[in-house]
């Protein structure tokens, strides 16, 4: 599932080819992407209006057309967002489409998904709460809100620290990959509890947040299967990955061998000698 580097390299990627254009139509080519509207209410609101921004907010983006409602995408776990311009709009229709917009340029963005799960919402804004993955969703953990008093708030859990770092409701955005980056640079165990994490650790932690989510966003996110950018690129943070999909590899800071577990019923890569399962 792309995650947060992902889908803002995406909305960073798509803006040039899509933001101040107007929608000129619609074509669904898989109705079910739209769980609370129908295709042709979608259509007669969005048709002839304008994109005027593009946000994000966790692993949503929000397209905000000129008549204030929002068009808001969920890519899920192999969705894509792909530009056409104008001269490229004739291009086959790859087969997992499941919508395109066409604008008055004639240039195209195209959402396609093998797997189906993505979803695409018109709402107005003072509705987004219809959305349960917004209705709660944390703070952005670059932004300024995600401050150390913060993290040691939500860190007072029994929970596994693996769980913690996963749950939207708490951070925006970090799903598998990148949690299991950041307790690898923490040095941290993913079965730990959020209680047991120190306050040396909690600063550790809160740090290699940033600096991996940074990363990650300057190599244009990762792509293990799916993932291509807005332009139909490849990310490259596959390639400076430590622990994610390295099990039976060598540790890069040590000897040892990267281990899989399940935690929180996802697959989880960690070093046993790096990251021990009892506190610094």
């Amino acid at each position: 599932m792309p995650e947060l580097p992902e889908v803002e390299t995406i909305r960073l990627t798509i803006m040039p080819e899509v933001v101040n254009k107007t929608i000129k139509e619609v074509s669904f080519f898989y109705p079910r992407i739209l769980p609370k509207n129908t295709p042709e209410e979608f259509i007669e609101n969005v048709q002839n209006r304008k994109i005027v921004d593009i946000k994000r907010r966790g692993k949503y983006l929000l397209f905000e057309l000129d008549s204030e409602q929002l068009i808001i995408m969920h890519l899920r776990m192999t969705g894509r967002l792909l530009t056409y311009k104008s001269t490229e709009a004739e291009a086959t229709i790859e087969k997992h489409t499941s919508v395109i917009f066409t604008f008055t340029d004639n240039s195209q963005l195209r959402f396609v998904d093998q797997r189906k799960f993505g979803t695409i919402y018109l709402i107005a804004p003072e509705n987004i709460s219809i959305i349960a993955g917004l209705k709660d969703i944390g703070p952005e953990p670059l932004s300024g809100d995600f401050s150390l008093p913060y993290l040691k708030k939500i860190l007072d859990s029994n929970r596994t620290i693996k769980s913690l770092l996963l749950d939207q409701k708490l951070i925006a955005g970090i799903g598998n990959i990148y949690a299991d980056e950041i307790l690898f640079r923490s040095r941290i165990h993913p079965t730990r509890t959020g209680k047991s994490i120190t306050l040396q650790e909690q600063e550790l932690l809160h740090k290699a947040a940033q600096e991996v989510l940074k990363e990650a966003l300057l190599h244009e996110g990762t792509t293990i299967r799916d993932y291509l950018t807005g332009s139909g690129m490849k990310g490259n943070f596959q390639n400076r990955l430590r622990v994610y999909g390295k099990t039976g590899e060598k540790c890069v800071n040590c000897d040892s061998l990267v281990e899989r577990i399940k935690v929180a019923g996802r697959s989880t890569h960690y070093c046993p000698s790096c990251q021990r399962s009892d506190e610094l």
